[in-house]
């Protein structure tokens, strides 16, 4: 399998459920971001296998492209369940922990493209700082149902299930890291802050996180 990534990208999550779950994989930089030829090398390699040039991209060993952070870490999840990164399907326990993923990738994230991207969503460039304005209170208003939603777990360990780690834990660290004010809104959410440090900290995924460069803003 080879897993195109870059930088403080969506790549992040996926990528420590494989560190986690011990995979192996090739890894390659796509640096969507640089305009030397070299360094873009592994970006336009991406494209010829995701057109959208979205980073994570996933190729299998039969040619077979994968997309979407989510879809690529419960994939890699599922290819080592022995590794215990979801709970057993059928169990409340799996219930938690998917609802509690999609509301990121499908809630928060896309809004954070819209704070960060404001002109690629409008036809007119005026209009930009209304959309950023307009995604900045839903994301704060987003990150407020998640503190209150790990709160109602008081007297739990720190994760989504309690003292049992899952990748709904990595992809709340990453998407938290995005966040525009990300050290004074972790510093104001303490059960974010129990999950983030308790997440990053972890042997496997401190690395990762280091290289990615996710703790800039934190």
């Amino acid at each position: 399998m080879k897993l195109y990534w870059n930088l403080r990208c969506g790549s992040f999550a996926p990528e420590a459920v494989a560190v986690e779950a011990g995979l192996s994989y090739e890894r390659v930089r796509a640096d969507h971001r640089s305009s030397d030829p070299a360094e873009r090398a592994g970006y336009e390699e991406l494209k010829r296998h995701n057109p959208m040039g979205q980073i994570p991209t996933l190729l299998l060993d039969d040619g077979q492209v994968v997309t979407e952070s989510a879809a690529i870490a419960l994939w890699f999840a599922e290819l080592k369940p022995e590794a215990g990164l979801l709970p057993p399907p059928g169990t409340p326990e799996r219930a938690l922990a998917l609802r509690w993923l999609m509301f990121l990738a499908c809630e928060v994230y896309p809004v954070d493209l819209l704070e960060s991207y404001p002109q690629r969503y409008v036809s007119a460039p005026e209009h930009a700082d209304s959309v950023t304005k307009a995604a900045s209170a839903r994301i704060d208003r987003d990150w407020a149902i998640v503190e209150e939603a790990l709160s109602e777990r008081a007297g739990e360990g720190p994760f989504w299930l309690g003292e049992t780690f899952c990748l709904t834990d990595l992809y709340t660290a990453m998407v938290l890291a995005w966040h525009r004010d990300a050290g004074d809104f972790v510093s104001r959410s303490p059960r974010l802050k129990r999950l983030l440090e308790a997440t990053v900290t972890r042997p496997k995924i401190a690395p990762l996180w280091t290289d990615y460069d996710l703790g800039s803003r934190l």
